[in-house]
């Protein structure tokens, strides 16, 4: 469907399988191999925040609070790059769900344990 500023809308979010607390790593471009966990997840770009992954520089202006200078910060990265940590083997995972007590729930695929 596509709105009247000629973006498209989706009818349904995906359902994402990395949420805000979540241990991942990365699985591919120029950070691959670093470990992080999960600050905060957008939704709308399908894009994750994660700590000591994507590093980038900004500059900032002095403030009252604020001695301003050059911060770095993390920038957002594409889910599709990333992959849960495997809580028993601290390798890259994918992630299942299933139905435990009426509830559905996350698991590793590769260790079969639930992931809180």
């Amino acid at each position: 469907m596509i709105s009247k500023n000629k973006t498209v809308v989706k009818r349904f979010a995906p359902k994402l399988n990395i949420k805000k607390g979540d241990q991942v790593i990365v699985i591919a471009g120029d950070e691959k191999g670093k470990k992080g966990e999960v600050q905060k997840v957008i939704k709308e770009s399908l894009k994750a925040i994660v700590t000591d992954v994507n590093m980038v520089k900004r500059h900032t202006k002095p403030t009252n609070t604020n001695p301003g200078g050059i911060r770095e910060i993390p920038a957002p990265i594409f889910i599709s790059k990333l992959a849960l940590v495997d809580p028993k083997s601290g390798t890259a995972t994918r992630v299942g769900r299933r139905t435990e007590n009426g509830k559905s729930v996350r698991y590793a695929k590769k260790s079969d344990q639930t992931i809180k």
